[in-house]
């Protein structure tokens, strides 16, 4: 009810299969995938014969552990390898037996912090953005709303100071998108040109919610102001709340956790009068902007990766269905509304492990076993045996992007063909 975990609650851990032991490594190449194991899975120890899936890990640490390797053995390792070679000693077999998908060197370009450009490119996503934004307008569709509720005295000036300093720190946050010949730009601002000031309010509980949502929805000028702005409400001498809204051409998701983080560092920094000592970010969102076009290159050269990928894509593509016809209670609009809502429910415990079981059993995620299941649903409500269902991904392939608040997101469209009535172990 005070929003504090209650430990006493919780059950113990079972790291019995981590802290089994089994085999130690036997050389440089399994130390450091036994080290990077551990790391993303929050345990002290994993050996050689240990199955990353069976310790706690899915398809998301899959992807944490594949950066990690990328960039201490310089690999290109996919994440499918991950799958086929789930124990460590596995994958340093398959990444020591020259296997074309998994163990080649990493042909791209390293990233690092790079020249800039007069004009800084855009990359791909905000382009996306970008569009969207210059053909609708302002609108609240894509912005980011971060309420974080504060008690206790409020120091106003720290607030505006840890503003600066996380601005400071992530340039995403002070870009402005200027068009040249029909194209967008980034453009940087100077740490001299950016005031953040929040808004600050009175308000009562009963209208917070009205106000939260006025503030929240209001839009960006993305040619002139920065993607970021805060609200502080007053509701009490020693009760806040302090709404960060952000345009999603400045962040995502998983950037939630760093920029909420920084921001706190930088204001228990600021009111003790201090200065936050975080560590300098290894590269900034312009770097990668400009090393995604060096590694995808032009579109019109058959040779790059760019064209390889937007022909696989074609291909995958070909025929998908317009829709699904699913058994809806209303008319499906013809033109988006963005109205939409959220049904929340748990799986029993029980439910779960014997989901997890299954995933295992098949060399599948927990992701796969319920994407699967999703698709056999569909299947069965009507909507046909060629099934599309659009998941969002990370996007993030470097460990240098981990802590940087920016939008990598991006769709990615698993196209599940039922057909056949194949049985769910198949499917």
């Amino acid at each position: 009810p005070n929003g504090k975990i209650d430990r006493a609650a919780l059950p113990e851990p079972d790291l019995s299969p981590a802290a089994g032991g089994g085999r130690g490594p036997r050389d440089a190449r399994e130390e450091i995938l036994c080290a990077a194991f551990a790391e993303v899975l929050g345990v002290e120890r994993v050996g050689v014969d240990d199955n990353f899936f069976d310790l706690g890990g899915d398809s998301l640490k899959a992807t944490r552990v594949v950066s990690r390797v990328r960039a201490a053995l310089n690999a290109d390792l996919g994440i499918r390898a991950l799958f086929e070679a789930p124990t460590v000693a596995a994958l340093a077999g398959l990444l020591g037996g020259g296997d074309e998908d998994a163990g080649q060197k990493d042909a791209r370009p390293k990233l690092v912090p790079a020249e800039r450009p007069e004009l800084i490119p855009v990359s791909y996503a905000q382009r996306r953005l970008w569009f969207i934004h210059d053909l609708e307008g302002p609108s609240a569709t894509y912005h980011i709303p971060i309420p974080l509720r504060l008690t206790g005295a409020l120091d106003l000036d720290a607030v505006r100071a840890a503003m600066r300093d996380m601005m400071g720190r992530h340039e995403s946050l002070r870009t402005v998108f200027v068009e040249v010949e029909g194209e967008p730009y980034q453009r940087i601002l100077g740490l001299d040109e950016i005031r953040p000031e929040p808004e600050i309010r009175d308000c009562d509980a009963a209208g917070l919610d009205a106000a939260v949502f006025e503030a929240a929805t209001r839009g960006f000028d993305l040619a002139t102001e920065p993607p970021v702005r805060a609200h502080v409400f007053r509701l009490a001498e020693d009760d806040h709340l302090l709404l960060l809204v952000l345009h999603h051409i400045a962040g995502d998701g998983w950037s939630m956790e760093p920029l909420a983080a920084d921001l706190i560092t930088a204001y228990a920094a600021r009111a003790a009068g201090e200065e936050p000592g975080w560590a300098p970010l290894p590269v900034q969102y312009a770097d990668y902007a400009v090393w995604q076009r060096e590694v995808l290159g032009d579109e019109d050269d058959p040779g790059s990766l760019a064209a390889r990928q937007l022909a696989h894509w074609r291909a995958a593509l070909e025929g998908l269905p317009e829709e699904l016809s699913l058994p809806a209670d209303r008319p499906r609009p013809a033109r988006a509304s963005y109205r939409g809502a959220q049904h929340p429910f748990t799986l029993p415990p029980g439910l779960h492990a014997k989901l997890a079981a299954l995933g295992r059993e098949h060399r599948a995620s927990m992701f796969m076993v319920v994407q699967a299941a999703l698709a056999g649903l569909f299947t069965r409500l009507g909507a046909g045996t060629d099934v599309p269902i659009g998941s969002p991904v990370a996007g993030r392939p470097d460990e240098a992007l981990n802590d940087l608040v920016g939008v990598f997101v991006n769709t990615l469209v698993l196209r599940t063909d039922t057909s056949g009535d194949p049985s769910f172990a198949e499917l």
